[in-house]
């Protein structure tokens, strides 16, 4: 066999139909449309919709929220931060921040933040300055002899101390805490000390 005869299977390649090109093809005329109607004109977007019936997506109920606050964060693996060192385009002996992971080509961009997550080995010890990392991801982190500043507590730590400012110079006490635990039990136990009492 040679490059010039190379060919596809019998019936690999099928055919395109053209459209309202005569009646002898077929598919002249209406085109396979039918006859009027709203599907035969041109700009029909009916997406989910049943014939007035209520609609599947309605019928469905409602689970949980969209955030429109939450935080976009590019996430890096540790196995993508060894390969990258591996291959000499990231600098283990330095502080490693967002920048430096774009430029190395581990992420596209920093988005809102970066978040170190824990899947794969990590050999290098390295100083990580990021957004935020799992709990597996620091143990790991640090089990290789490196750190990791993760920036979200620092300004977590920041809010907090600024409502904190604004509620003592209005006057206003503390948002009381919830109780942790299981809400039945906890449930149980106010009830047993409010009987004592």
């Amino acid at each position: 066999m040679k490059l010039n005869e190379i060919r596809d299977n019998e019936g690999a390649h099928k055919k395109r139909m053209r459209v309202g090109r005569g009646p002898g093809s077929g598919k002249g005329k209406t085109a396979g449309r039918g006859v009027k109607g709203q599907k035969s004109r041109s700009g029909v977007a009916i997406g989910g919709f049943e014939g007035g019936q209520m609609p599947l997506y309605m019928r469905m109920p409602k689970r949980g929220f969209n955030n429109p606050n939450a935080l976009k964060l590019a996430e890096v693996n540790l196995w993508r931060l060894q390969d990258a060192i591996d291959a000499g385009k990231l600098d283990a002996s330095g502080e490693i921040k967002g920048d430096a992971l774009v430029a190395a080509g581990v992420i596209r961009r920093t988005k809102d933040g970066v978040r170190i997550l824990g899947t794969g080995e990590l050999k290098s010890a390295l100083t990580l300055v990021v957004w935020s990392a799992s709990a597996g991801a620091v143990k790991a982190i640090e089990a290789a002899g490196g750190s990791v500043v993760q920036e979200r507590i620092a300004a977590e730590a920041k809010a907090a101390a600024r409502v904190e400012k604004r509620n003592a110079a209005k006057g206003k006490a503390p948002p009381a805490k919830a109780p942790r635990g299981d809400a039945n039990k906890i449930s149980a136990r106010t009830t047993r000390t409010a009987a004592k009492a």
